[in-house]
C-alpha cells in the first residue's frame, strides 16, 4: 500500500480535501472539534503529520493551570513567565497568558489567541495535554514531565538531595518531609531526592516523618494540623524539608508561635527560594531555581527547528543556606 494521502484523509472523514489541508496545516476556519477529527483519523491511516513544515513562530501561548494561578503558587510561575516573555521579545513572538482548567473548553480558550505554539507551566492533567497536542501545535511542558511530551525542568530531585544531605550534615536525625500531591512530577522528584539522602546515610524513611498535604480543604488549617500532628509525635523532628517555600514560611510561623526556636529546636529548608525566603524571620533555606532562566529555556525548545518528540532538558539547582537552617 502506497503513502496514505489528503485525498485518503477526505474520503475517510467525509470532509472536502480542503478542509483536510486546512485541519492538518493548522490554519484558521475551522472549529477544534473538526481539526482534532481530521488529523485523530489521519494518525490512524498512518499519515505522518511530522512532513507537514511547520510555519513561522509569531505568537506563544503560555499556559497555567487554574490551581497554580494562586497567591502561593504566582511567586513561583510569575518569573517564569516574566523569562519567557523576555526571550519572546528577543525573538520578536508575541506571548499571551492564558489560565486554564479541565472543566473549561480549553481548546476554544488558546484557539482565541491563535497561537502558533504553546508552553505549558505546571502540572497539567494528561488528558488536557493529549487535547491540547490534538491541535497539532508544537508544545512544551514546563516543570512536568510526561512520556512523549518535550519538557524542561529543574533538577527536583537533586534539590531534595541537597536539602536532606544539608540537615544531615547538620546533625540532625529526625527529618521529617511536608509534599504535596506525588502525581505532581516535580513533587515525587523532589520526594525522591529526601529518600536517596536518607538512604546514603544509612537511615531509613520513617512514614510518620513523610506527610502529604490533603488537596481539598482549607489550606492554612491543613498545614497547622500536619505541623501539629508532626510535634506530638514521641520523637518530633529536629529537621523540616518542605516541597516549596510558601509552605516552609507558613510552617516555621507556625512553629515559632507555638514557641520553637528556629533553626535551634527544628531547622527548615523550603524549595524554589522565592522573593519572600530571603525576607523572612528569620530568612529561610532553600533550593534555588533560575525561575527566569526555565521560562526562556521552555521558549528555546519550542522554537528548535527539528524538536525531538520527547525532549528533555534540566536546569541545575543549588542550595542557598540561611538563618532557618544554620546553628552558626
Amino acid at each position: 500500500m502506497g503513502a496514505v494521502t489528503i485525498r485518503d484523509i477526505a474520503r475517510a472523514t467525509n470532509y472536502s480535501i480542503g478542509t483536510v489541508s486546512r485541519a492538518l496545516k493548522n490554519q484558521d476556519g475551522l472549529t477544534e472539534k473538526t481539526r482534532a477529527r481530521i488529523r485523530a483519523v489521519a494518525r490512524e491511516l498512518g499519515y505522518d503529520l511530522g512532513k507537514l513544515r511547520q510555519g513561522e513562530v509569531r505568537r506563544i501561548a503560555f499556559l497555567l493551570h487554574r490551581q497554580h494561578d494562586t497567591r502561593s503558587s504566582s511567586p513561583f510561575y510569575l518569573p517564569v513567565l516574566h523569562g519567557a516573555e523576555e526571550a519572546c521579545r528577543r525573538q520578536g513572538i508575541a506571548l499571551s497568558f492564558v489560565v486554564v482548567g479541565p472543566a473549561e473548553p480549553v481548546l476554544e480558550l488558546v484557539r482565541v489567541h491563535q497561537p502558533d505554539a504553546l508552553l505549558c507551566a505546571g502540572y497539567f492533567e494528561p488528558e488536557l495535554l493529549k487535547a491540547l497536542r490534538e491541535s497539532g501545535k508544537p508544545l512544551v511542558l514546563v516543570d512536568m514531565r510526561l512520556p512523549g511530551f518535550s519538557s524542561v525542568n529543574p533538577d527536583h530531585q537533586l534539590g531534595g538531595y541537597l536539602a536532606t544531605r544539608h540537615l544531615l550534615a547538620l546533625g540532625r536525625r529526625r527529618i521529617a518531609m511536608l509534599c504535596g500531591s506525588l502525581a505532581h512530577h516535580s513533587i515525587h522528584e523532589r520526594s525522591r531526592g529526601f529518600r536517596k539522602a536518607l538512604f546514603e546515610a544509612r537511615m531509613l524513611a520513617d512514614p510518620a516523618y513523610e506527610v502529604q498535604l490533603p488537596s481539598v480543604g482549607d489550606p492554612v488549617a491543613n498545614l497547622g494540623e500536619a505541623v501539629d500532628g508532626l510535634l506530638r509525635l514521641p520523637k518530633p523532628p529536629d529537621a523540616l524539608f518542605c516541597y516549596n517555600d510558601s509552605t516552609a514560611l507558613a510552617a516555621m510561623q507556625h512553629c515559632l508561635a507555638r514557641g520553637l526556636k528556629v533553626p535551634h529546636d527544628l531547622a527548615i529548608v523550603g524549595f524554589d527560594d522565592i522573593q519572600a525566603a530571603g525576607a523572612a524571620i528569620p530568612p529561610l533555606s532553600s533550593i534555588a531555581i533560575d525561575k527566569e532562566a526555565l521560562g526562556a529555556m521552555g521558549i528555546e525548545l519550542l522554537l528548535e527547528k527539528n524538536p525531538l518528540l520527547d525532549a528533555d532538558r534540566t536546569l541545575p539547582v543549588q542550595l542557598v543556606v540561611r538563618e532557618s537552617s544554620n546553628d552558626d
